[in-house]
């Protein structure tokens, strides 16, 4: 079947309720833009051909996925949609036809309506159903004693009775690829929108005594993103998804509800995530780490037993090798940490490179950008850079070098070497009286 199946992706919808600049495909959810889920999914499907049918302010579209693009001018229902993508469709196998805003989808799901039309090779047109708590608006499905769809019934057009039907329909379709050749081309816009329905395509099969059939999802996968509520709820659904993946891999998740993750996280076993942590894109954790309270890390490679937090920062390439600690309010920056290197207190590391058993002093700054260009910091094993440093790029300090507390380094350092760069300090006896008389008199005068 996954041979011979074509996937169509309608994404030309305008999106005016996102009250937004942005196309609505186009918003992230878990880190990447909705359009990229279904995308994903055609991709995981083995989909033989994928067309991805826009508005034309998407005509010029690119995405890391394989596709062709098709741009839906003037927009005329989701019949009229599928009929720009008709000329790259074959007429053997399936055509699975997904919605570019519908991002929650799983492939399970899909898996059962592919397995359901291999059981039912005469079945012309199957429809992926759901039974959501609120059926307004959606439109039901009628089945025969049988369990074979016979019509597709609009909300406003549905009786009463009608209207009680649990069946709703998502709005996903397969079809098999003879029939969409046969009958698309034949929908016509009798209806108070003017506009061609997809849905008419259950009715056109019936009329010529083809079979159509259901397959059930849970009403979750098919929220829909048209508005911000609506992006809210379906990346708060997706979030529950990533927890309950992560807890059954293994992960410990102090509070599932404030952790958040991101589509490409990876998390191996023993992980221990504490309240409040974001990881964006780009983030792998490696066994037995532990991320405490308020730490947001993105496109970071975090070793074996490394700590990291609370209210850690780490961000642009970061690479913390073994055992690894770093402690609240540090920021790191496109910078590697050796094993068993420590940053544990009120320091920002950026473009540098920190050895093995280095320990950066609280209060430690990389000054690594002179307004113009970004510039390396090199700091190499067991150095101990003393609290209240800052250390002005390009620098490299040697192995087992110490720099004092509160220097201003500006001058690569030797290894083994002690460095000490502020100025000496002068001490006034009585000075602190003369100093308060002295601001006292100009004061009262």
């Amino acid at each position: 079947m996954k041979n011979n199946l074509q996937i169509v992706i309608l994404a030309a919808g305008h999106g005016t309720r996102m009250k937004s600049d942005l196309p609505k495909i186009l918003h992230l959810l878990g880190g990447r833009p909705v359009l990229y889920y279904p995308l994903d999914l055609a991709q995981k499907m083995s989909s033989q051909e994928t067309v991805l049918v826009v508005s034309p302010t998407l005509q010029d579209i690119k995405t890391p996925f394989s596709h062709k693009t098709v741009v839906q001018n003037p927009a005329q229902g989701t019949g009229d949609a599928v009929k720009y993508a008709l000329p790259f469709l074959k007429a053997e196998g399936h055509v699975l036809i997904l919605f570019g805003d519908t991002p929650l989808i799983q492939q399970e799901t899909l898996e059962r309506m592919l397995e359901f039309v291999e059981e039912k090779p005469d079945v012309a047109v199957t429809v992926l159903g759901m039974r959501p708590l609120d059926k307004q608006n959606y439109a039901r499905l009628c089945l025969s004693d049988k369990g074979d769809l016979e019509e597709i019934i609009e909300d406003k057009d549905a009786s009463p009775s009608q209207k009680e039907l649990p069946l709703c329909n998502s709005g996903v379709m397969l079809v098999r690829g003879d029939f969409l050749h046969e009958a698309l081309p034949t929908l016509t816009p009798n209806n108070a929108a003017k506009e061609y329905y997809l849905t008419d395509l259950v009715k056109i099969a019936r009329q010529k005594n083809y079979l159509c059939g259901v397959v059930e999802g849970e009403s979750s996968e098919f929220i829909g993103i048209n508005s911000r509520q609506d992006l809210a709820l379906a990346e708060a659904c997706l979030q529950n998804r990533f927890r309950e993946k992560a807890m059954k891999e293994g992960v410990t998740l102090l509070d599932p509800q404030t952790t958040y993750f991101s589509y490409d996280t990876q998390v191996e076993q023993d992980v221990t995530l504490h309240p409040h942590v974001v990881l964006g894109t780009g983030v792998i954790l490696e066994k037995g780490v532990e991320i405490l309270s308020f730490c947001r890390l993105s496109d970071s490679h975090v070793g074996v037993n490394v700590v990291v937090g609370p209210f850690a920062h780490l961000r642009d390439g970061v690479s913390l090798q073994n055992d690894v600690e770093i402690g609240n309010f540090v920021e790191i920056k496109k910078s590697t940490f050796g094993p068993k290197a420590k940053a544990k207190h009120l320091s920002y590391i950026g473009d540098a490179n920190v050895g093995p058993k280095a320990n950066i002093g609280a209060g430690t700054i990389t000054c690594n950008y002179d307004g113009l260009n970004k510039f390396k910091t090199e700091i190499g094993e067991g150095v101990f850079i003393g609290s209240n440093s800052s250390l002005i790029a390009p620098l490299s300090i040697g192995d087992y070098a110490i720099v004092g507390a509160g220097s201003v380094v500006t001058q690569s350092i030797e290894g083994r070497a002690l460095a000490i760069a502020r100025a000496p300090q002068t001490t006034f006896e009585d000075g602190a009286d003369k100093f308060r008389d002295k601001r006292k008199l100009k004061k009262d005068s």
